[in-house]
């Protein structure tokens, strides 16, 4: 793992949200705004960049945590902003603080872990998946 960053260091995503980004439930759609799903799978991508950058040829990242505070509403065809900074690089554990905003108006808080293991760490983790 390439020790690259750190503390305060930003990466940015934009995503229009788009009517699969909308709250759908057994195929039914349950209002037409950014659903706090999405909004957690899209943070958790902003805050990818840094692993991308981080890890070694014969490395992954790996989702630890997704914490989210959805705070208001962005609606199809909202721009939003997305912020990852850098809260900590531990060992090989990034974590990073997210906004997500439409113009301004802030969306919503997250905070994101993820780990960056080699090769034999990875297929450690498939072992146990498969297990269960």
């Amino acid at each position: 793992m390439k020790q690259l960053f750190r503390y305060g260091d930003t990466k940015e995503f934009y995503k229009t949200v788009g009517k699969k980004d909308a709250a759908i439930f057994n195929g039914a759609m349950v209002h037409p705004y950014y659903s706090t799903y999405a909004i957690s799978r899209d943070a958790e991508w902003t805050s990818r960049q840094f692993v991308l950058d981080m890890k070694e040829v014969d490395e992954e990242g790996i989702g630890t945590f997704v914490n989210v505070k959805h705070i208001s509403p962005a609606k199809i065809g909202d721009e939003v902003r997305f912020i990852a900074t850098i809260k900590s690089v531990v060992n090989n554990e990034i974590i990073c603080t997210i906004t997500a905003k439409v113009g301004m108006r802030l969306i919503a808080t997250i905070e994101t872990g993820q780990k960056i293991l080699d090769e034999d760490e990875l297929e450690s983790v498939r072992r146990v998946a498969n297990s269960g």
